[in-house]
């Protein structure tokens, strides 16, 4: 099949739309990538593609178009510019260079802005190809979340928005079971005749590979005397950084304890003065971005992997990335989140859980993961690897989609 992808963010950035990318090449299809400039989350360009941005126009064979727009900077003005300049320039220049290939699906990776389904909407109709939108956060409720906007009457607005976007793509797949009502709430026809379907995320491969921790990638040693609780992925509002520095600030005096935090992100810089201000530099280190490829022997130095999102009803319904990658991994898991991703801690028994924003039991789980030895700590590993094995297994996943884009193709026959 030839099948085009619509995501805002792309390789060299780090999300699992670049996994699908590379699975749907290795299967055989043909596979076109529309997408922008790689400057999520710190919002600079990256550097490697500032320097030679044609290394990064093929990816696993994959032909890869960009557009240039508004970069997300440091402020909300400049990433609401970043949301409107991406959706217009691929709309308008994205179908002047597309305008001689023809696609059998349309695929958008919808992570936030769901701006980034106009677009696709626009090539769908150019190509009289069915259009899959792969739901990642719910627009408005996101959007109120993390206080990006507050007036009722632009949410509603927004909401109309995504009303449209909804009735004009052929297809809805949901990453969290939790999202069937509210998708289903915005969509005209409230969702009916099988529309909307869940399609979860997995891990990249690399992630239930066995990994030595000691490695190129090693960005610190692995040190029995102390027990590293590691959080890797985006610095930003929703992983609510105040309630875990208000949890390591708790148990300050356990020196055995350390924190390290791998990621950046626009709370990145409020973090590290943070982490000054309360003294706590001695057991929270601040060790900024790294590539996909370095994560499996990053988390191999770790005891346990850090999950958190604020406290929100929206944030409840999501099941974090990471989740997946942790599982994957075969690492114990502390959780401080509410819904669905606590929900699967809890059921696998993968780890210890906490409500969102509930800084005193995050230090207290904190402190029982630190007393387990290494085989009750390598046993909730055990349960996570073979929880994800059953539930979000990449193959079967992988399957699953290419039944959706050859039922959808030979409807449109």
């Amino acid at each position: 099949m030839k099948i085009l992808i619509v995501s805002q963010y792309f390789w060299p950035e780090n999300f699992r739309i670049n996994d699908l990318v590379q699975s749907l090449r290795e299967k055989g299809h043909e596979v076109t990538v529309l997408t922008g400039m790689p400057n999520y989350p710190g919002g600079t360009l990256f550097s490697e593609f500032r320097s030679c941005p044609l290394q990064f126009v093929d990816y696993y064979g994959a032909k890869v178009i960009r557009v240039p727009h508004m970069l997300r900077g440091k402020s909300r003005f400049q990433l609401m510019l970043n949301y409107l300049t991406f959706f217009l320039t691929a709309s308008l220049l994205g179908a002047v260079k597309l305008r001689r290939i023809q696609f059998d699906i349309i695929f958008v990776f919808a992570v936030s802005p769901i701006t980034v389904a106009i677009p696709a909407i626009l090539l769908a109709k150019l190509k009289r190809a069915p259009i899959f939108l792969w739901v990642q956060d719910l627009w408005p409720e996101s959007l109120s979340a993390v206080g990006v906007i507050k007036s009722p009457l632009l949410l509603k607005l927004v909401g109309v928005l995504v009303s449209w976007i909804y009735a004009e793509c052929d297809h809805i797949l949901v990453q969290s079971r939790a999202f069937f009502s509210s998708v289903r709430k915005y969509c005209p026809d409230g969702g009916k005749d099988g529309k909307v379907r869940y399609f979860p995320n997995w891990a990249e491969t690399i992630f239930s590979l066995s990994v030595d921790p000691v490695s190129e990638w090693s960005i610190f040693q692995r040190d029995d005397a102390y027990f590293t609780i590691l959080f890797a992925g985006n610095v930003g509002d929703a992983q609510d950084f105040p309630a875990i520095l208000d949890a390591a600030e708790k148990i300050k005096q356990n020196h055995r304890i350390r924190w390290v935090i791998v990621g950046d992100g626009r709370a990145h810089q409020w973090v590290s003065d943070e982490v000054k201000r309360r003294g706590l530099e001695q057991i929270v280190e601040l060790m900024g971005r790294f590539p996909v490829e370095a994560m499996p022997s990053i988390f191999a130095a770790a005891d346990v992997m850090l999950v958190t999102l604020k406290s929100d009803d929206i944030f409840s319904r999501t099941i974090p990335g990471k989740i997946q990658s942790y599982l994957a991994a075969g690492k114990p898991i502390l959780c401080m989140v509410d819904g669905e991703a606590r929900v699967i801690i809890e059921e696998s028994g993968a780890g210890l859980s906490c409500a969102a924003g509930d800084s005193s039991q995050l230090a207290n789980c904190a402190l029982k993961m630190s007393l387990l030895n290494h085989q009750e700590l390598a046993l909730m590993g055990e349960k996570a690897r073979q929880y994800y094995q059953t539930y979000f297994d990449r193959d079967q996943l992988m399957a699953k989609l290419e039944y959706f884009f050859q039922a959808a193709v030979a409807k449109v026959e």
